[in-house]
Formats: C-alpha cells, structure tokens, sequence
C-alpha cells in the first residue's frame, strides 16, 4: 500500500485537542501532560530548569571523568523542532525547542563537549528525509541511525556503516501513538527497521520478563534492565551503558528507529536502563567504558533525581503493576 493510500481515509475529518495535523499526513504532538507546545513559547522551558540541567549534566561530566568513563548526553528533539516545513499553520518558533536552549547554556559549560546535539544534523538531513515517523512522535530507522551515528561520532566510536544493508522485513501499514489517538486510526506506510545482528539479549530483569509473559513486553517502562552481547568479530570490544526511555527502547519495535539494537550491534556489551537518571551503583559494577543518558525533549520538564536505583525502581513498578 503507498503512503497516499494509507492515509487517505483520513483527511481533514477528525480532529484531536493534544496533536496538530500537518501537511501530507504528519502528526505533531502539542498539548498532552507535558504540554509541549507551551514549553515553545514564551515564556516556555522555565530557566531554572535549564539551569538545573546544566549543573546535573556538570555534576554527571565531573564525576564520570574522575572513574575514566567517557560520557555523552543527548536529547532525542521533538518532531516540532525538526519537521517545521509540515506545520502547516501551526504557530510556533522551533528555535524556541528546549533542546535548543539547553544548547545555549551548555556554551561555556564544560558538560558542553558531553552534549550530543542533535537538532542541527536533524534539521540539515530532514530537508530530503523523514527522521520521523508521520503518525508517531518516534524516529524513522534514517532518524535512529543518525542520532546513534552522532553519539558515536561524540565518543570517538566509529559507527557501524553496514547496518542498513542488513535491515529485514517489508514495508507495513503503521498507525504510531499519535495516529492511534484518531478515530479512525490514522496511518501510514513505514519502512522496516529491523536488520540482522549477531547482538542477544542475556539478561533481562524481571519487571521486562514480568511483562513478556503477558505478551506485553514493551509495555515495561520505567525500571527495566536488560544486557546485549555481541561475539561477532566486528563488535568493538568494549562495555556501553545506555540509560534513556522509548528512544532507546530494551526491545525493537519493526516501524521505529531506536538506539538499543544499535549500540547493542556496535559494542560487546550494552546495559540498557529505562531511566533518566543514572545508577551509580550499576556504574561501579559494570565498569563501562562509555556511559550515555537520553532524554526525550518533552520529559525535560522533570529533571532526573539523584539516588537512583534500578533495582529499587523495578520493584516498586511490580508491585504498583500487581505481579
């Protein structure tokens, strides 16, 4: 089915409070418990958050730097401050983006050469390819591939070239977490993002495991843990720890781009840890070699805590999940 057929049902019907309708079928996400649109605006992203960042990333650059640890932070940008050419009479300055800002006062900040900024490569490569997914708030495979390329780039890692040669799978109709807020669901044509690895999970915790024998396994959110390894010739040798949320999902999604089975098909081992916030104690047992934090933009507006611990998180989710 092309793209055009699979959204043609769509058109100019219904509407939705949190999500503005673009042109050719994209979805923006506005409004919802974060109310993104707002932190665009003026005033918009508070300034003692942005200050807040600054210090924590400071603090996080510092410490790392001490243990011999390579580290990268980076904000996955909202669609909002990549694909403005779809607006489409949505009123607003992407240049106001919280990740634009947070780039700003980075500047004279030492935790400046951690920050992997991403919204200039995205707005260059957005001009001739979706990064993002129309019906979703989520990235193309093209999108994963550049963020995870621009981390690497970062940690001084040299990228893994071949990957889109190794993708599986066929094109499917995909209706993502905005397109299924319509009634009917809107949707779209979506490329696989699937590809051939010689990376496995060996570890998965049991909040992940919990879930999967539901038959729900990406539902485990916040708290989950799981490890790759890779005993592909190829690997680079060393040990990542990756601490993100859906942008760095633990299990692979065939219609969006994410950052695990990369790492995962780059590295010997890759911890993954839904958190924003980092577990020291799992730092100083594993010992990686690099450390990367990922945010979605939207979720800056809670700066990450400190004492952090997954264990401690997992348990707390199983139980409030009732396992």
């Amino acid at each position: 089915m092309s793209l055009s057929a699979a959204i043609e049902p769509h058109t100019q019907t219904a509407i939705h409070p949190d999500i503005h309708v673009g042109r050719d079928g994209w979805l923006f996400l506005t409004g919802g418990s974060n109310a993104v649109q707002a932190q665009y605006g003026v005033p918009g992203f508070p300034r003692g958050k942005l200050w807040r960042w600054r210090r924590l990333l400071e603090a996080r650059t510092r410490r790392l730097e001490k243990m011999g640890i390579r580290y990268a932070h980076v904000v996955a940008p909202e669609k909002l401050a990549i694909h403005g050419h779809a607006f489409d009479g949505l009123a607003l300055d992407p240049d106001r983006a919280p990740a634009v800002r947070l780039e700003r006062w980075l500047r004279l900040s030492p935790a400046r050469r951690t920050y992997v900024d991403l919204v200039p490569p995205f707005r260059v490569r957005a001009r001739d390819t979706a990064l993002y997914r129309h019906t979703d708030t989520h990235w193309t495979f093209a999108g994963g591939w550049l963020a995870y390329a621009e981390i690497c780039r970062s940690l001084g890692v040299r990228p893994r070239y071949d990957i889109a040669q190794r993708r599986i799978g066929t094109p499917q109709v995909y209706g993502g977490d905005l397109g299924s807020k319509f009634t009917p669901v809107r949707c779209e044509v979506a490329e696989p993002c699937l590809f051939e690895s010689a990376a496995r999970r060996v570890h998965a915790n049991a909040l992940i495991t919990a879930f999967e024998q539901e038959g729900r396994g990406r539902d485990a959110h916040i708290g989950t843990h799981a490890i790759f390894r890779n005993a592909s010739p190829g690997a680079d040798p060393r040990r990542l720890v990756l601490f993100g949320d859906s942008y760095a999902h633990h299990t692979p999604n065939g219609a969006t781009g994410t950052l695990t089975p990369l790492f995962a098909d780059t590295f010997r081992e890759v911890h993954v840890l839904w958190s924003t916030s980092i577990d020291w104690n799992t730092i100083a047992r594993v010992r990686p070699d690099f450390v990367v934090s990922e945010i979605a933009e939207r979720f800056m507006v809670d700066v990450p805590q400190a004492g952090f611990d997954i264990d401690k998180l997992a348990a707390l989710a199983l139980a409030r999940k009732g396992f």
